[in-house]
């Protein structure tokens, strides 16, 4: 089969497309023919040799997509007969659309993903844009459940114009907090309203910490999910409300800033990091679960939906990695064998 592999460390033109073996599906694994998977800006990491697969993932990026089952593999237990199962439990059928989550490989014509580890489709659902979502949605859902955020709080999406802020955005919306989240310039600032946002603040105007202050009356966020990182620290912690909750997703101002610890604790302020790539299979069972359970009704009635920029041939993928490097994309890109 075709996939796109990282020939060494370096840009966008390192990536091509080679002929690669075909996988094979294991114990409780489905072999997925993908229609599409998505672009993450941990996949430019993994190209420039920063973020290398977990043991045991393809070589090539990809951490979601979206196909149909094209086989299974057999029981986890070693019983006879296929039995793979989907994260609630129901068993998957050859056929079934999925969309996957993945510790890498999306990025060809097929991949082997545990049945645990993928979400069946609603009917209304497009089979390619569905592979916007399940990076995405497993990110934002565990880390507002890590942050306990509640009905009625505020919760701050930095980036709300990216691939997981549009998502943030639309759930923490349907989840009943009051969103404010970022965006650069004026037109994606409405684009982000329109996805639901209460109250979107430009960037590009400068700090945004005052703003933050005015737009809670004073009072501050009580949960930010934060793509930034280093440099946007001490920023975060100084929009924190009282016992605040910071999450840190991402690392675009990179991995270290300077932490004020005393106005931290004047607002019993919490700061989270997590990842989810490398979490082990159980933990993303769990997640997986979850999201079908929670999130999945709300893609299915079209409160969450996949926002994409745009779709493009496997062969660019290259051109995919600009763009996303280039800071102009609205939501998700995706690659299309």
């Amino acid at each position: 089969m075709r996939a796109v592999v990282v020939t060494r460390p370096g840009g966008p033109e390192v990536l091509r497309v080679q002929e690669v073996p075909e996988p094979s599906p294991g114990p409780g694994e489905l072999l997925v023919e993908v229609a599409a998977a998505g672009v993450n800006r941990a996949d430019l990491l993994q190209r420039e040799g920063r973020y290398p697969p977990p043991p045991g993932a393809p070589a090539w990026p990809g951490l979601e997509a979206s196909g149909v089952v094209a086989a299974l593999g057999p029981r986890a237990d070693g019983a006879p007969g296929p039995g793979a199962v989907g994260p609630t439990g129901d068993p998957w059928q050859v056929g079934d659309r999925v969309a996957v989550l993945l510790a890498g490989g999306g990025y060809a014509d097929r991949v082997t993903v545990a049945g645990t580890h993928a979400l069946r489709l609603p009917e209304a659902l497009p089979l390619v844009d569905a592979a916007a979502l399940p990076e995405a949605v497993a990110t934002v859902w565990s880390n507002l459940r890590a942050a306990r955020i509640a009905p009625g709080e505020t919760l701050l999406v930095h980036g709300g114009s990216g691939g997981v802020g549009s998502v943030a955005v639309q759930l923490g919306r349907a989840l009943g907090a009051r969103v404010v989240a970022t965006a650069g310039g004026p037109e994606r600032c409405a684009r982000v309203a329109a996805l639901g946002a209460d109250v979107v603040l430009d960037h590009r105007e400068g700090d945004v910490t005052d703003r933050v202050r005015e737009a809670t009356d004073g009072r501050g966020a009580d949960v930010v999910l934060d793509v930034l990182g280093g440099r946007a620290l001490g920023a975060n912690v100084a929009v924190l409300a009282e016992g605040g909750r910071l999450v840190v997703i991402g690392l675009q101002q990179g991995r270290r800033g300077e932490l004020d610890l005393a106005a931290l604790m004047a607002r019993r302020g919490s700061v989270i990091g997590t990842t989810l790539r490398d979490r082990p299979a159980a933990q993303k069972d769990a997640i997986l679960a979850e999201v079908a359970a929670h999130v999945w009704p709300m893609v299915a009635d079209g409160r969450v939906r996949p926002v994409v920029h745009a779709r493009l041939p496997l062969a660019e993928a290259g051109e995919a990695h600009r763009l996303l490097a280039s800071g102009d994309v609205f939501g998700k890109l995706l690659l299309e064998p």
